[in-house]
């Protein structure tokens, strides 16, 4: 049995009303998991939220894991497209800080994905989309080979975000986007850029 993310991952529907109720599920499970975590949300919580009937939700997936796998399948996508420029942007801490925020604005789907059950598969799968949208790109440094570069930051940033994400969202525990995008630049994104200390000068004062 495929237990990966693309094993889990359903086939797109063809027909409009399947197409329709796939995109209900989709939005539902997002607007939950924005309140609460993956493991505390039921199929019928899901499919009520959706507007579908319970025996529709399987017609589309056979277990919530695989609705999440698709979602999870998309929202790598949609961060991957602001990380991979990370190591190539001029201003790199800037966008940095991009992607903490995201996943701060997002922290529930995010702990779901990265700090759940299914962490393992969701790691494989971004490391594996990251490796493809990296494929043409050379390293900023001639001793080390592009996809290693690639493996190693994008691992690098899940372990982080992860981290962040398991410390909880109360005053006393809870870590700002900057603060956690000043660790990630630092211990990560500037050694894989070639950022200079001159340049990690430049982080505002507040955030360093």
């Amino acid at each position: 049995m495929d237990t990966s993310l693309t094993g889990l991952k359903r086939e797109a529907p063809t027909d409009a009303r399947q197409v329709r109720s796939r995109q209900a599920l989709t939005s539902a499970l997002l607007s939950l998991l924005e309140q609460k975590p993956f493991d505390q949300l039921t199929i019928r919580e899901i499919s009520a939220r959706a507007g579908t009937g319970y025996a529709t939700f399987f017609r589309h997936y056979p277990t919530k894991e695989a609705l999440l796998a698709d979602v999870a399948a998309h929202e790598i996508e949609d961060l991957l497209g602001r990380t991979i420029p990370i190591l190539y942007a001029a201003n790199s801490f800037e966008s940095t800080l991009e992607v903490c925020r995201h996943v701060h604005e997002h922290a529930m789907l995010w702990a779901a994905l990265l700090t759940g059950g299914a962490a393992g598969i969701v790691r494989e799968e971004f490391i594996r989309q990251a490796l493809a949208l990296a494929a043409n790109t050379e390293s900023r440094h001639p001793w080390l080979p592009s996809d290693l570069g690639t493996i190693h930051g994008t691992g690098a940033t899940i372990d982080i975000l992860a981290w962040w994400l398991s410390q909880g969202t109360e005053p006393a525990s809870a870590r700002s986007p900057e603060e956690v995008a000043t660790i990630l630049h630092r211990l990560v994104i500037a050694p894989l850029v070639g950022d200079t200390l001159e340049t990690l000068a430049e982080i505002p004062a507040e955030t360093a």
